[in-house]
């Protein structure tokens, strides 16, 4: 069984929850080939507002946030052990990827300007036939709009990927953008009919369950 897991940036603000992701990633990779894409998070946002302050364009301002997406891969690498760093191959831009051979972990960020790491997670996981795509973030599971700034948000413990792909629609996709899936990988699931899954990370052991099949998200239906 193959797992692709897109783990937001929020996670990478400090060495302990690193090693603890870190941590339950190497058990899953015990029973599962396992494929990680790396978000920029906090650090990205803060660095794409001062470009566009400065007159970048998106494109810019999106090589900005890719290049640190590559920083937090290169942070993860390092709490795995055993990594040998070599260029993932389903992607030759890749600068940092790194593989762990004996735990079966493939670990990169950003790709390409123009979508979020999600819709590169998602893009991965239909380049390597994965059985199961996570989305790992700050919230816990897809909502109608942004739980964060309307607490009236309404949440779907299930959807169908048409239903994603039109909820998505409606989100603006910018450099930095904090939508929890972008319209991009909404289509890319929906096309490529992998099960998929939105979590919260915060507390690491979810997402091992979350493998397992017990969660607390929103839980994608591609037909």
């Amino acid at each position: 069984m193959k797992v692709v897991i897109s783990l937001s940036g929020s996670f990478f603000e400090d060495a302990t929850r690193i090693k603890q992701i870190a941590e339950v990633l190497e058990e899953i990779a015990k029973s599962y080939g396992l494929y990680i894409v790396t978000g920029g998070g906090k650090i990205a946002r803060e660095r794409i507002k001062i470009a566009r302050e400065l007159g970048a364009n998106e494109t810019i301002c999106d090589y900005i946030g890719i290049a640190l997406t590559r920083v937090n891969a290169k942070l993860l690498i390092s709490a795995l052990r055993n990594v040998h760093p070599e260029p993932f191959p389903a992607y030759n831009e890749v600068a940092g990827a790194g593989a762990v051979e004996e735990a079966r972990i493939s670990v990169m960020g950003g790709v390409s300007p123009g979508y979020t790491t999600d819709a590169v997670a998602a893009i991965l996981a239909e380049y390597v036939n994965a059985d199961l795509f996570i989305d790992v973030t700050s919230v816990d599971g897809v909502y109608d709009s942004d739980p964060r700034r309307y607490p009236e948000a309404k949440k779907y413990d299930k959807l169908t990927a048409k239903e994603l792909v039109a909820l998505t629609a409606k989100e603006e996709l910018k450099a930095g953008s904090r939508i929890v899936i972008d319209p991009v990988a909404a289509k890319i699931i929906e096309r490529s009919g992998i099960k998929t899954i939105v979590i919260d990370g915060s507390n690491p052991r979810d997402i091992l369950n979350a493998v397992q099949g017990k969660h607390h998200g929103t839980a994608i239906n591609p037909k």
